[in-house]
């Protein structure tokens, strides 16, 4: 076996090494968050704003949305994106939690 061939299936296999690896990461940062999680419900998150239940969070308001938050870490077209509350998962833009905090 040639040096030339021994090159190039080592970086076959670390190029290989290398995608798997970054689907998996790809995968586990697009986990969306379950309203049952034990941080969402500590936090209030509903995935729709419109279901955030006013007496027990009065200062909820229905143009607050996961979207318009400062935690957000997608663009505001996106569906699901990060929030700095929920670590790697994603949440929906129409949701809303009780950290929400107006952009700007």
């Amino acid at each position: 076996m040639t040096r030339s061939s021994t090159s190039r299936r080592v970086f076959m296999m670390q190029a290989t090494v290398a995608c798997t690896a970054l689907a998996a990461s790809a995968a586990q940062a697009q986990t969306k968050v379950e309203e049952a999680d034990e941080n969402a419900v500590a936090l209030g998150y509903k995935h729709d704003t419109t279901k955030v239940d006013g007496k027990k969070y009065p200062n909820h308001q229905a143009a607050q949305k996961c979207n318009n938050c400062q935690f957000w870490q997608g663009n505001a077209a996106d569906a699901w994106a990060g929030c700095a509350m929920f670590g790697r998962k994603h949440i929906a833009a129409n949701g809303w939690c009780m950290a929400y905090k107006k952009i700007g």
